[in-house]
């Protein structure tokens, strides 16, 4: 009963189902011919996927398939030629594979292939029966020419060329035909690939240039089967970018009735402009204007700063608002009836915001507070179409594409242009306007925000005179209250390498001296707050901790109010972590803002951990560093600080009606700026080097 099912199970046998094009590859390539047909480099590997139907996998054996290919071609004398090749038995559903042996086949030859499947018994169809189709590919043996390049704005070999933010367009062309893209980059970046629209033609790609100096444009031509060229380099020199075409300070002297123009032409002044107001602190500008809102507050030129704005400009200037709930307009300018572009305050939405508007198109972002500077650059790039602004240095909202009007007009500052009348007039000071007829790139608008920080304290806590521990600029000392001294090396101590049995003495953190604390009065003092922490700032200090399991929370900086901490930096031990804590109002029990970063106690070994203390009034953000390195739980938002009215605390903090949290270990280095210093400047606090802020 058995053998005769087994014979019948046998006769039943079902041939092998037609290979389908989607199931194979030339040379990993998809199965294609005319004009789509596949173009390879090298030996040729001929791959497909071959099945038998599932009716015939029977318990005691495993469908078994074998591939049956054929190749052919027409030879140079018109004679055909075919190569067939049956592949070893395989299971159905897996790839059978040829792999063409070397100078198997012409070059330059469309070779055409097609595959059937065996199981020993029966074939299935050729893939290129009925409703299939034959596979062509032809095999390229030669490197595609390398490619020439030219630039009409950066020719090669001319000593500097203009510049910075001015876009060049780059031409790769190879005198093979059959390329079908380039391979690029630049020193730095960008790098990537440009395809011409045919076959052998050329291609074209901008570029921005974002420094001066020596840049190189590298290219390979690569060809249809894959192949590359040897490398083609075009070298040449950038500028740093153009001036200004327009600059007002509004630094003029009190009383002035214009602005005059360090570049471009003097702007006449309304009489709701008063000149001789303060600038923004730690900046190049000497002074700013105060436009009071009214018809009269604004100033004017006669002629446009942007000749032609659909190319490329940027228009900034720096900005306080006195009044953050209407709309403002620190500058644009007029295109007849209305405004080719304005830079401004929107206070449209739910919250207020800085806006630039061009062509139609507005960015919007940060966040505008009364009284308060801010930078602000808006930039309108003609190779994207994009308009996108900037804020204190950092870019916000989203790029927004624009249509810009070929119209010029005069220039505003102050006020916008809105059917037939002037709107939307600032309130505040304005200084530093700018205009440029270019892209600015990101490190000069960074360049045209920066607040220089400034020192406002550097105790190295070397010595102490009549327990006071001075100041390295001469500035006031920090005074020791008890608990407090200054340890170093006692003089006569032992030297190992002069004494075996020598215990030699602890040597201080940083230089020759470091101030200890014992944890139960121990504190320094600076006289008055020395930062505004409602404005930005930044502190380090070297702390090591004397316990490596301390009982409760000790604070190694602090800067009181009335009633609670502007700021405390403490060792919390029960996350074993350095804590920033940031409370939101002078009150006790007020909401507070804490960032963190795991570190174990000390205990009293090792050279002890750098910390640093950022907060940017720009960004609105604070930062912790440990030893030079920040990270997400070491960042947070704080919209508002508050400014501490105390003297700087080092070792304790304000805890209920008094003080405590007392710092058991030793303190270094402690430095205090007005600005928030960067990742940059950061490793510098605490390693005996002073930041050069150049």
């Amino acid at each position: 009963m058995t053998t005769g099912t087994g014979a019948a199970q046998a006769a039943d046998n079902l041939p092998p189902k037609q290979p389908l094009v989607q199931d194979l590859e030339t040379g990993h390539k998809e199965c294609a011919a005319g004009d789509r047909r596949v173009y390879v480099s090298g030996a040729p590997v001929l791959s497909a996927v071959l099945y038998d139907p599932e009716e015939d996998n029977h318990p005691a054996e495993a469908n078994m398939v074998r591939g049956e290919f054929e190749a052919w071609w027409t030879d140079a004398d018109g004679v055909e030629q075919r190569l067939r090749r049956t592949t070893l038995e395989g299971h159905s559903g897996s790839p059978q594979r040829w792999h063409m042996p070397e100078g198997s086949v012409p070059p330059n030859t469309v070779i055409s292939w097609r595959v059937r499947a065996n199981d020993g018994k029966a074939t299935s169809p050729w893939s290129s029966e009925g409703d299939g189709t034959v596979c062509e590919f032809v095999y390229d043996d030669e490197n595609p020419e390398k490619a020439t390049i030219s630039s009409p704005e950066y020719p090669e070999n001319v000593f500097w060329v203009d510049g910075v933010g001015v876009y060049g367009h780059f031409t790769m062309d190879s005198p093979s035909d059959d390329v079908v893209s380039y391979t690029y980059g630049f020193i730095g970046g960008p790098y990537g690939t440009a395809r011409p629209e045919r076959p052998g033609g050329p291609v074209t790609i901008p570029f921005l240039p974002l420094d001066s100096g020596p840049e190189s444009l590298t290219v390979r031509a690569i060809d249809r089967a894959g192949r590359s060229s040897g490398q083609a380099s075009y070298d040449f020199l950038v500028k740093s970018g153009r001036a200004p075409v327009a600059h007002w300070p509004l630094a003029d002297a009190k009383g002035a009735t214009s602005a005059d123009a360090e570049a471009g032409t003097d702007a006449a002044a309304g009489s709701g402009v008063t000149f001789g107001a303060p600038a923004p602190a730690r900046t190049k500008l000497t002074a700013s204007a105060t436009l009071d809102g009214s018809s009269h507050g604004y100033l004017t030129t006669d002629s446009p700063a942007v000749a032609d704005p659909r190319k490329s400009f940027a228009v900034s200037a720096w900005a306080r608002p006195a009044d953050t709930g209407r709309n403002m307009t620190v500058a644009g300018q007029d295109a007849g009836q209305a405004a080719a572009f304005a830079l401004g305050l929107n206070a449209r939405g739910e919250t207020p915001a800085w806006s630039f508007t061009v062509g139609g198109a507005t960015v919007s972002g940060g966040a505008p507070e009364t009284g308060e500077w801010a930078h602000l650059l808006g930039v309108y790039d003609a190779e994207t179409g994009k308009a996108q602004l900037y804020v204190n240095g950092h870019e916000v909202g989203t790029r927004a594409g624009a249509t810009p009007t070929a119209t010029p007009g005069a220039f505003q500052i102050g006020r916008v242009r809105d059917g037939n009348g002037y709107h939307d007039r600032w309130h505040g000071e304005l200084g530093g306007v700018r205009v440029h007829d270019r892209v600015v790139v990101p490190g000069e608008v960074s360049e045209l925000a920066y607040r220089k920080p400034a020192s406002r304290g550097h105790w190295s806590l070397e010595t102490a005179r009549d327990g006071t521990s001075p100041e390295l600029n001469g500035g006031a000392p920090l005074k020791l209250g008890s608990g407090a001294t200054i340890y170093r090396v006692p003089e006569g101590s032992c030297e190992p390498w002069l004494d075996p049995d020598c215990v030699p003495s602890p040597l201080p953190l940083v230089g020759d001296g470091h101030l200890a604390l014992d944890g139960r009065t121990g504190h320094a003092t600076a006289e008055g707050p020395v930062v505004d922490t409602s404005d930005s700032f930044t502190l380090g200090v070297v702390v090591r901790l004397a316990d490596a399991e301390p009982e409760g929370p000790m604070t190694a900086l602090s800067l009181p109010g009335k009633h609670t901490d502007a700021f405390r930096l403490r060792y919390q031990p029960a996350q074993n972590a350095w804590q920033l804590v940031m409370p939101h109002r002078d009150e006790r029990g007020a909401p507070e803002t804490v960032v963190a970063q795991i570190e174990r106690a000390d205990g009293g070994e090792g050279s002890g951990h750098r910390l640093a203390v950022v907060y940017d009034d720009a960004t609105d953000k604070i930062r912790l560093y440990v030893d030079g390195q920040t990270n997400a739980d070491a960042t947070a938002d704080l919209p508002n600080g508050w400014r501490g009215s105390g003297p700087l605390q080092i070792g304790r903090g304000q805890t209920g009606d008094g003080w405590g949290e007392y710092l058991h270990g030793d303190v270094d280095e402690v430095h205090a700026f007005a600005g928030a210093l960067t990742g940059d400047d950061i490793p510098f606090l605490g390693s005996g080097v002073e930041p050069c802020f150049c």
